[in-house]
Parts: structure tokens; sequence; C-alpha cells
């Protein structure tokens, strides 16, 4: 589906539904007075705010174009060159096709049958030509996760001349009690880049804010290939604004949260199979034809969501989107 589609639900590219807070809006438009004005050549603030904020040394943050600008420049220094790029499938698209771009070979393991990737089959799956290994916590599209411990013995196995990239795009949906901490884990880990974007709970998927965390040596690798004056002038005030705004955004990471889980829980009672979320999205799990059926009937509602060979990917919207999803799905499968 186009990315500019306007009408009906918008449930395909796992936007939240709603816009910045009020507070980063106002921020935004007073910012926009200065428009004329070119931002930093190389982004220095923004790193120095996200670094004050995890509590690391700058020299661990990279900026870019969102997650996918960021990940185009890890593949650009570790993936080129034939080198081999392993990756679950299916995966966040840009995975595979920015690995291609970059002259790299992506290197496909398919999920378990529970839709959780298979970090034994990962771990097999590494050659002497391997030079990145990606890993999506959670996962997108099931939102299945990796729990802590399996993922922290996975990098054991992984030799250090590899770099293993952890995909936190939507870390801020998972509990507290279940995240990594990350710094302590690069401490032990100096092959580890952790990946996350302002797109997903900060809403600011339109302004383009990404970022990775990691060790200083990995950083500055990363760091040659930021295009000057790339990132824009919003993306420092955005980001900052947002900070400010903790309390409303997470309030509406919570009610996103009880949207999925009325969502998942609606697919259920369907009978459907639907794993367990820990995303702002649920997964119809559905063989080839049958998810196809249920993809069209849904576009024919003007309800928009991604297909996969093995189901379908549905952003968690708002109550009336979610009720408008399980009406279509239910007069397609009873």
């Amino acid at each position: 589906m186009s990315p500019l589609i306007t009408a009906g639900y918008r449930l395909q590219l796992n936007e939240i539904p709603y816009g910045p807070p009020p507070s980063v809006r106002e921020a935004l438009s007073a910012a926009l007075a200065s428009a004329n004005r070119y931002p930093e050549f190389l982004p220095q603030r923004l790193p120095r705010l996200i670094a004050e904020r995890l509590g690391c040394a700058p020299d661990r943050i990279v900026v870019g174009a969102g997650a996918t600008g960021v990940i185009m420049h890890i593949v650009q220094e570790f993936g080129s060159g034939a080198a081999e790029v392993v990756m679950a499938t299916p995966t966040f698209d840009g995975f595979p096709i920015l690995t291609t771009m970059a002259g790299g070979r992506p290197v496909a393991v398919p999920l378990t049958e529970s839709g959780r990737q298979d970090l034994a089959a990962l771990a097999a799956a590494v050659t002497e030509r391997t030079r990145l290994i990606v890993v999506c916590r959670p996962h997108n599209p099931t939102g299945t996760m990796v729990p802590a411990a399996e993922f922290e013995d996975f990098l054991h196995e992984i030799p250090a001349a590899v770099t293993v990239v952890l995909d936190e795009a939507y870390v801020d949906f998972v509990a507290r009690a279940d995240r990594i901490d990350v710094l302590a884990l690069l401490e032990r880990h100096p092959n580890l880049l952790v990946l996350r974007t302002f797109s997903k709970a900060y809403g600011l998927a339109a302004l383009r804010v990404g970022y990775a965390l990691g060790a200083p040596e990995l950083i500055e690798r990363i760091a040659r290939w930021q295009l000057p004056f790339g990132m824009t002038g919003l993306a420092e005030v955005a980001v900052r604004a947002c900070y400010e705004a903790e309390h409303e955004i997470e309030a509406r990471v919570a009610l996103l949260g009880e949207h999925r889980d009325h969502l998942t829980g609606g697919l259920r009672g369907l009978g459907l199979s639907v794993p367990d979320s820990y995303a702002n999205f649920s997964y119809l799990t559905l063989p080839g034809p049958e998810a196809d059926r249920v993809a069209t009937a849904l576009a024919g509602a003007d309800i928009h969501v991604k297909s996969y060979p093995t189901g379908i990917r549905i952003t968690v919207g708002d109550r009336a989107a979610t009720d408008a999803v399980l009406a279509t799905v239910r007069s397609t499968v009873q």
C-alpha cells in the first residue's frame, strides 16, 4: 500500500495514531522561525542530548534519518562488498533492502513456528563472510520478544569480529521489567550495536530521527557515512520537547497497550492464532491463501495492513480502528 494513504485506517506502517503532544507541537512551531538557517554540519548537539538522557558518553551515540537512515550507514560500513548480513525472515524490510543496496548479501533465517527468531539458527548461519547479524527485540512483524538471558547467551556464541545489531525500535512499548540494560550489556559485548527510533512511541515518524548506541570505535566508523547537514534543525527541538513531555508519551503508550490487548484478544476470540505482542501491532498468523483473503477484505473496508507469507501485521490504532478491524475479520472468517 502507498505510504501516502490518508483515507480509512492506516495500519500498515506501525505509526501511532496520535500527533505530537501539544507542548511538542508548540516547540516545533516556534522552531520554524529559524527554518532559513542550516542545521549543524554534522550533528553534535542531538547525540549529546540523547547521551545525557541515557547516561552515557556522547561518543557512544550516532544519529540518522530515522532508524532506517542509521541502518543504511551501518550496512555501508559493515555489510558492503558482498559481506553477509544474517537476519530472520520475515523481518523489518529495511534490513534486506538496505543490505542489498550497500552491496551486501542478506542471509535469511526462518522464524520458528511460534513466530520467534531462532537464535540457534541465526548463530549457525554465521560464516567467515558474515559481518553483521540482526536481532529485533521486539520482533517486527510478529511482536514476539527474545528473553534477555537468551539474547546474552546468543552474544557469547557470535565471533567478536561480527557486529550484532539489536533493533529496539519498539522498546518503549516493552514493560520496564522486561527491558535489557543495554549499557551494561555493551560493556560486556563491544561488538553490539543497539538501534532505536523516535518514529514509534514518540510519534516523530515524519521528522526522521533515529540513533544507534555502541562502543565509540563502532560509532566512529558509522558516523563517517553521515550526510553533511543531513539531520533537520527540528530533530533536536522535537527530541528535547518529547523528553520533557515524558508523562504524556508514557500515558499514550499505556493506552496503546490496552488497544493492542483488545485487538489481540478479539482476534483470538474468533479462533485465530495471534502471538503475544510486545510492540504496537498484532500479528495475525494465517497461511498464505487465508491471509490474502483476510487482507483483501480489510482493504475493501479501507483498512490498510501489511501482509507477509505467514500472516498479517496490524498496527494498533485507536479504539475505532480496532473495532473496524475486528468487525471486518469477523465477517470474513465466520
